[in-house]
């Protein structure tokens, strides 16, 4: 049978419209433009997601998708590292890209802290050296200002994703229990093996090693249960 002319044109597959739907997930423990970016990536690299338009200010995910459940996408953000609905992925220590990225997280805090910390020994060791302040002293001025540079260098890091005040506000919201076990870490190891608030060339290492190993499982931790960055 010869079908008419008209019913025999073939459309063009681009102009075949993709019916969509779109759904709302409330998204938590972003804080830049870096995670919104990590969980659109997530989201799009579902099958059945067109797109994903993600807002960290607003802790919002706006999901363009055929046939995806809001399981299986709210999944991929908890699997990502954030929260949604305020439910993180269920807890346990065996996922190695949280565990990658804390490690990052707490590399960049160790250097901020580093700074102030091993700066202020420094300074009592060789230039203010009649100064009678007790080695607690300087180790408890040490960690407040290692401490301080750490939120200056995270301002400095986020000034390129946001302006100077969100870049503050994001940089003072840093674990606090991260900082100060690291500090205590590195202050104490310096205190049994020199004796005192030294700096010499061995004992540095053995100090970055115990600054970075003491707050990297708690940093793991506070990511991967609460999808909340320690920096």
């Amino acid at each position: 049978m010869d079908f008419p002319y008209f019913a025999r044109l073939q459309v063009p597959h681009a102009l075949v419209s993709i019916v969509t739907e779109t759904t709302r997930l409330d998204v938590g423990g972003m804080t830049c433009d870096g995670c919104s970016n990590n969980v659109r990536i997530a989201l799009e690299g579902l099958s059945g997601v067109v797109s994903a338009v993600v807002s960290h200010e607003d802790g919002v995910a706006e999901i363009s998708h055929d046939g995806v459940s809001r399981d299986e996408m709210s999944d991929a953000v908890r699997t990502a590292g954030y929260t949604v609905d305020g439910q993180g992925e269920e807890f346990h220590w065996g996922d190695s890209s949280v565990w990658w990225q804390s490690a990052n997280n707490t590399k960049w805090c160790l250097v901020g802290c580093s700074i102030g910390d091993f700066g202020t020994i420094a300074a009592f060791q060789f230039v203010f050296t009649d100064t009678g302040w007790t080695t607690m002293m300087i180790m408890a001025l040490a960690m407040f200002n290692g401490i301080m540079t750490s939120i200056a260098l995270e301002t400095f890091i986020l000034l390129g994703q946001m302006p100077l005040n969100d870049a503050f506000r994001v940089a003072i919201g840093m674990s606090l229990i991260s900082m100060i076990s690291m500090e205590a870490a590195m202050n104490a190891v310096d205190i049994i093996l020199t004796g005192g608030a030294e700096l010499n060339w061995w004992v540095i290492p053995i100090m970055l090693t115990a600054g970075f190993l003491t707050p990297w499982p708690y940093n793991y931790w506070r990511l991967k249960k609460y999808g909340v960055a320690c920096h």
